[in-house]
């Protein structure tokens, strides 16, 4: 089936990849010990059911939400007798609350939306245990990214998930090819975020033109007020956002907001 271009469909075709997408979205759960009720695998994008075909050697119970109507009515016919369920839908406006506890998403998504699909995933009431997603290369490392490379989505998807770098994946492996390679990311979500949302929104500001110094990005800031945070914190006047870490962003909101 061709692919459409404006949904950025590029079907994945290496099955051991495949394979092991599956199994890190198993993680630590036996197979055996799976059923129906104790675990579904929530599916983004399955397009020609390359991955869903793995996903249901070893998940009891497979939804996967389709955006293109063609495929998302063919799909079915492909997995006859098998516990899957194929909702035509976009995914960003897709209900997640809807999947019952405890679940797991993986998919091989798009990159145009990748950013909007990861933190509705994360933002969610009802998160999933663990997502693995394909994602452009790029956009993983920068995710993964620590103190010297952080920007606004790292520190953003950090804050509520555990993110580990899983395989590299060349473009030539898909059909039609991309232009670029391809990783998995692997998000645990956590269950308190590492900082609260008045410092996200901190963070962002100060973000705000991220090649800057941070000092002329916090120029909200009263000067001396700054001046004392970033002395009291070992914050050199050079730094810029991209070096503080979480813990370090909480540790200047809090200096800032409390001399």
């Amino acid at each position: 089936m061709k692919n459409n271009k404006s949904l950025g469909q590029h079907w994945l075709k290496d099955r051991q990849i495949l394979d092991e997408i599956a199994e890190l979205a198993l993680g630590d759960a036996p197979e055996d010990s799976l059923t129906e009720e104790s675990r579904t695998c929530l599916e983004i994008g399955p397009g020609l059911g390359t991955l869903t075909s793995s996903l249901l050697r070893v998940f009891p119970r497979v939804v996967s939400v389709e955006f293109d109507e063609r495929l998302a009515r063919n799909l079915p016919k492909s997995f006859p007798g098998k516990n899957l369920e194929v909702i035509n839908q976009d995914f960003l406006k897709f209900d997640l609350s809807t999947i019952p506890a405890p679940y797991v998403v993986a998919g091989n998504i798009p990159y145009y939306i990748t950013s909007p699909i990861i933190m509705k995933i994360l933002e969610s009431e009802n998160r999933p245990d663990r997502a693995v997603l394909l994602i452009q290369k790029e956009v993983a490392e920068r995710i993964a990214a620590g103190a010297g490379d952080h920007t606004v989505l790292s520190l953003s998807v950090q804050n509520l998930a555990k993110v580990q770098l899983g395989p590299v994946v060349k473009k030539e492996l898909f059909t039609p090819a991309p232009k670029v390679d391809s990783q998995v990311i692997i998000l645990d979500p956590v269950a308190t975020p590492t900082v609260p949302e008045d410092v996200m929104d901190f963070i962002k500001k100060g973000f705000s033109a991220p090649r800057k110094k941070l000092s002329k990005n916090l120029s909200f800031v009263e000067r001396d007020k700054l001046n004392v945070a970033f002395s009291n914190l070992g914050i050199s006047e050079n730094a810029r956002p991209a070096d503080l870490t979480l813990t370090e962003w909480q540790s200047l909101y809090q200096e800032t907001q409390h001399q």
